[in-house]
């Protein structure tokens, strides 16, 4: 279970080193548009726990609610190819009482080159009702720490934080 502590650095943004599998990819092997959501997933799941100590199945067991999708805005920017060892990353922009938007992209290897940005907005809902629901205690700590509460993010595109980004990585 996360337990905030004021003494701790809390990174803001996760990062995954994986390679792009052949069993993923279309014939002209390109990574399928649908298997990018796997990756960004998965990803996640994996960094979440190793940087914060968080299992979030622990946070749906004791608050009885979960995330759920409601709104998925992607952009395919550059193909990930079969064999191709990529950087995933992914951060909580922003934060409501019962929002989140998350922002996932992938890189190259180098981190030169953008090839996804895909924003997923969740709802936090009720497991019994599957209705709305506030976030509270280790969800607000959790959320408090980790996130970029970016309200600025509302003002652009999603073709305009591929720009953002873009930029960002060429000055690294």
């Amino acid at each position: 279970m996360f337990e905030y502590d004021a003494e701790k650095h809390y990174p803001k943004e996760t990062e995954s080193r994986v390679v792009i599998r052949f069993q993923d990819c279309d014939p002209l092997r390109h990574l399928n548009n649908a298997k990018y959501f796997d990756y960004f997933f998965n990803a996640r799941e994996d960094q979440v726990p190793k940087l914060y100590g968080l299992e979030v199945i622990d946070l749906i067991r004791k608050y009885k609610a979960a995330w759920v999708v409601y709104n998925h805005n992607i952009s395919y920017v550059k193909p990930a190819m079969v064999g191709e060892w990529v950087r995933i990353m992914s951060r909580i922009l922003w934060h409501n009482e019962n929002t989140i938007l998350v922002e996932y992209y992938m890189t190259d290897d180098s981190k030169t080159q953008l090839k996804t940005v895909l924003w997923s907005t969740m709802r936090y809902v009720t497991l019994a009702e599957g209705k709305s629901t506030n976030h509270e205690g280790a969800v607000v700590d959790f959320l408090e720490a980790t996130s970029l509460k970016r309200d600025d993010i509302w003002d652009f595109s999603i073709k305009e934080r591929v720009k953002q980004l873009s930029m960002e990585l060429k000055k690294s």
